[in-house]
Order: C-alpha cells, then sequence, then structure tokens
C-alpha cells in the first residue's frame, strides 16, 4: 500500500526538518563512517606488518599463542585496509539533489515488487 501525498509531504518534511536539524546524524545514516585517509591506509598496512612478524616469531619460539595474537592483529590491519580502500573506491559523495527520499525509494521498492 503506498502512502497518500499528505503523508508523502509529511514524511519529507520531517527528512528535511532532521537534516537542518541535526547534520550529523543525518550523514551518519546515509554515508559511510569510516574515511579514506592517508594515516588510515598506512596504519592499517603497519598493522599488517607487525602481525605477520608477530605470527613469524611465534612460529620461531613455537608459541601458539604468540602466533594467534600475532593473527589477530594482521587481520585487523587487513580489515582496516579493505574498509578504507571501499571508502576510497566509493568516490565522491552523492549531491543532495540527486538523492531520493525515503517515500521515493520505498515506493520503487514497492513497485519492483509488483514485477
Amino acid at each position: 500500500m503506498s502512502l497518500s501525498d499528505r503523508e508523502r509531504r509529511l514524511l519529507a518534511e520531517m527528512e528535511a526538518a532532521l537534516a537542518t536539524d541535526d547534520p550529523g546524524l543525518e550523514s551518519k545514516l546515509t554515508g559511510s563512517t569510516m574515511t579514506a585517509t592517508k594515516p588510515r591506509l598506512l596504519i592499517a598496512i603497519f598493522l599488517v606488518l607487525i602481525g605477520l612478524a608477530v605470527i613469524l616469531g611465534g612460529l620461531v619460539s613455537k608459541t601458539t599463542p604468540v602466533g594467534v595474537v600475532g593473527f589477530l592483529i594482521a587481520l585487523s590491519g587487513v580489515l582496516t585496509l579493505i574498509r578504507s580502500l571501499g571508502a576510497l573506491t566509493k568516490g565522491a559523495p552523492r549531491a543532495k539533489s540527486s538523492r531520493k527520499s525515503l517515500s521515493q525509494r520505498l515506493d520503487e521498492r514497492w513497485d519492483q515488487r509488483d514485477m
């Protein structure tokens, strides 16, 4: 069941009021929280290298917990690197004029459901 014109208008007004009252919340809800900055990428690479060194140290000393800690450090570095590169490849944020309101997106999804 689609929204009436009045409900669409009220929803658009609520979205606009949210955007003006709390732009930080709007950006958190619509965009990525990770920014692809050079320091974040360098920290991620550093974590991967340190993790690999700790894994190697665990292998040499034949201590399993040290190897597990090294693996966790390297894994956190790889995950940070992937998230940073993902944010980098997304490109520039979309212009506000090209974004659709929630009601328009819901209407499109509803119409696609029928097909």
